[in-house]
């Protein structure tokens, strides 16, 4: 069955969607994170599916505060990240070592998604990047695109109000261009609909290359010298850092950068914005990336003396 036949039976249209929490802080993405049917392919691969605790898809029913809470006791808020950056890998692995469906992988991704985004804003976190689909993603099957197509489309359709009501700015960097027509249209409603907030901002990473946003930046310059603007040697690293994508938030440079399921590379993934940030290799598979491995990663971020270079004290 095409994954895109997987997307209309696992999310079916129409959702029925939760209602709206009378409180002011709503929940973030609870239509996306409603309790799941299995889905038939699960149970169909084999019989040791029908033992599995499906739990991991429940939704979780806490909502985001309208003000921060309390830090955990073993972190310190001073010591508190302002940008954090995400490679969100291993859902399809995490689907395949249950014998379910990849989309199922991608759905329980989501829900993890959502309890980051609610621990991240309690916790005072100015900005998320994740990377969402890279430049290299179009070379998967083109039924696993449609399907990830069909889940950023979901998403920006049943969430964008949510996001906005709470103070969340959503931005989208990468050539959204080759993207869906359909999906470009969401895109610029959910950025013009959130752009005013500022209680936290995601940078949503789609058909994004680390190396092409170093390369688009230089051309940008290249042009600007051209025109008589600028002389080449006003050419330096903080005019670079201004035509990268992550301009639009107040801090391009993120200061921790958390990748999942084990995998020790970047994966094209903000190489020059990355160059002094302390790095987390967590083997949790991303489905599986709760508040405690959370926790460790800022623990161990907090732990460490960051010295750009320079000697250590």
């Amino acid at each position: 069955m095409a994954f895109s036949l997987q997307l209309q039976q696992i999310f079916p249209s129409p959702i029925k969607f939760c209602s709206q929490p009378k409180s002011p802080n709503p929940q973030i993405f609870p239509n996306l994170t409603k309790r799941l049917s299995i889905h038939p392919l699960a149970s169909a691969q084999n019989n040791a599916t029908s033992n599995i605790d499906h739990n991991y898809i429940v939704t979780d029913k806490s909502s985001i505060n309208e003000e921060e809470v309390s830090l955990p006791p073993e972190l310190r808020r001073e010591l508190m990240p302002k940008h954090i950056a995400v490679i969100m890998d291993g859902n399809r692995r995490w689907a395949k070592k249950r014998g379910l469906p990849v989309a199922l992988g991608y759905a329980a991704g989501i829900r993890a998604l959502r309890n980051f985004v609610k621990l991240s804003y309690n916790w005072g976190i100015n900005a998320l990047t994740l990377f969402a689909f890279s430049s290299e993603n179009w070379f998967r099957p083109k039924a696993e695109v449609d399907l990830l197509m069909g889940l950023f489309d979901k998403v920006l359709k049943d969430e964008v109000e949510n996001l906005a009501r709470a103070g969340i700015r959503l931005s989208i960097i990468g050539d959204s261009s080759k993207l869906p027509k359909s999906l470009q249209d969401l895109i610029d409603k959910a950025v013009m609909t959130t752009k005013a907030n500022s209680r936290l901002h995601i940078l949503v990473a789609i058909n994004y290359s680390g190396q092409y946003d170093v390369v688009q930046a230089c051309q940008t310059i290249a042009q600007k010298v051209k025109d008589g603007n600028i002389e080449p040697k006003d050419i330096n690293s903080f005019l670079v850092e201004q035509e990268l994508l992550t301009k639009c938030t107040e801090f391009p440079s993120p200061d921790l950068l958390i990748r999942t399921s084990g995998e020790l590379r970047l994966s094209n993934f903000l190489l020059w914005q990355l160059a002094y940030t302390e790095l987390f290799f967590s083997h949790s598979q991303w489905p599986d990336f709760g508040e405690a491995e959370f926790l460790e990663a800022l623990s161990s971020f907090q732990q460490r003396q960051r010295r750009y270079g320079g000697q250590s004290s």
